[in-house]
């Protein structure tokens, strides 16, 4: 009996709630006071990012690949150039995402994967030297 191997994104639950923990990240990040300095480093209006975090993790999940489809090879350290990202700034975003996947109930094991997973590509984005 061969049985396939589910992913991230369906074992997290798909299109709908990746869109809700997307969501729910942007929501913490706009209003923490603890995340001001990430906060600030994106547009006013939120919703480009979200819509771009949502594709990106879709495929980066084993969903569809949507940020790829519509807008190439993530090129992430690439596109995260223009930004000073250091120890604080990969700090505060994974402070949203964790409040983001505890307002979910995002249960262990998937919880401590997928956060241990975002903590490595957060900190790869790092391009500042810690003074």
């Amino acid at each position: 009996m061969d049985q396939k191997q589910q992913t991230p994104y369906e074992l997290l639950g798909g299109e709908s709630v990746l869109r809700n923990l997307v969501k729910r990240f942007y929501e913490i990040m706009d209003t923490l006071p603890e995340t001001k300095s990430l906060r600030d480093m994106h547009p006013q209006d939120l919703q480009g990012s979200e819509d771009k975090l949502f594709m990106f993790m879709s495929g980066w999940l084993g969903g569809p690949n949507l940020f790829q489809e519509k807008f190439g090879h993530p090129m992430l350290r690439a596109r995260h150039m223009p930004f000073k990202i250091g120890k604080p700034e990969r700090d505060q975003w994974m402070i949203c995402m964790v409040h983001a996947c505890d307002d979910l109930k995002i249960e262990d094991p998937l919880r401590s994967e997928l956060l241990h997973s975002l903590l490595r590509l957060a900190d790869h984005m790092r391009n500042q030297k810690e003074s």
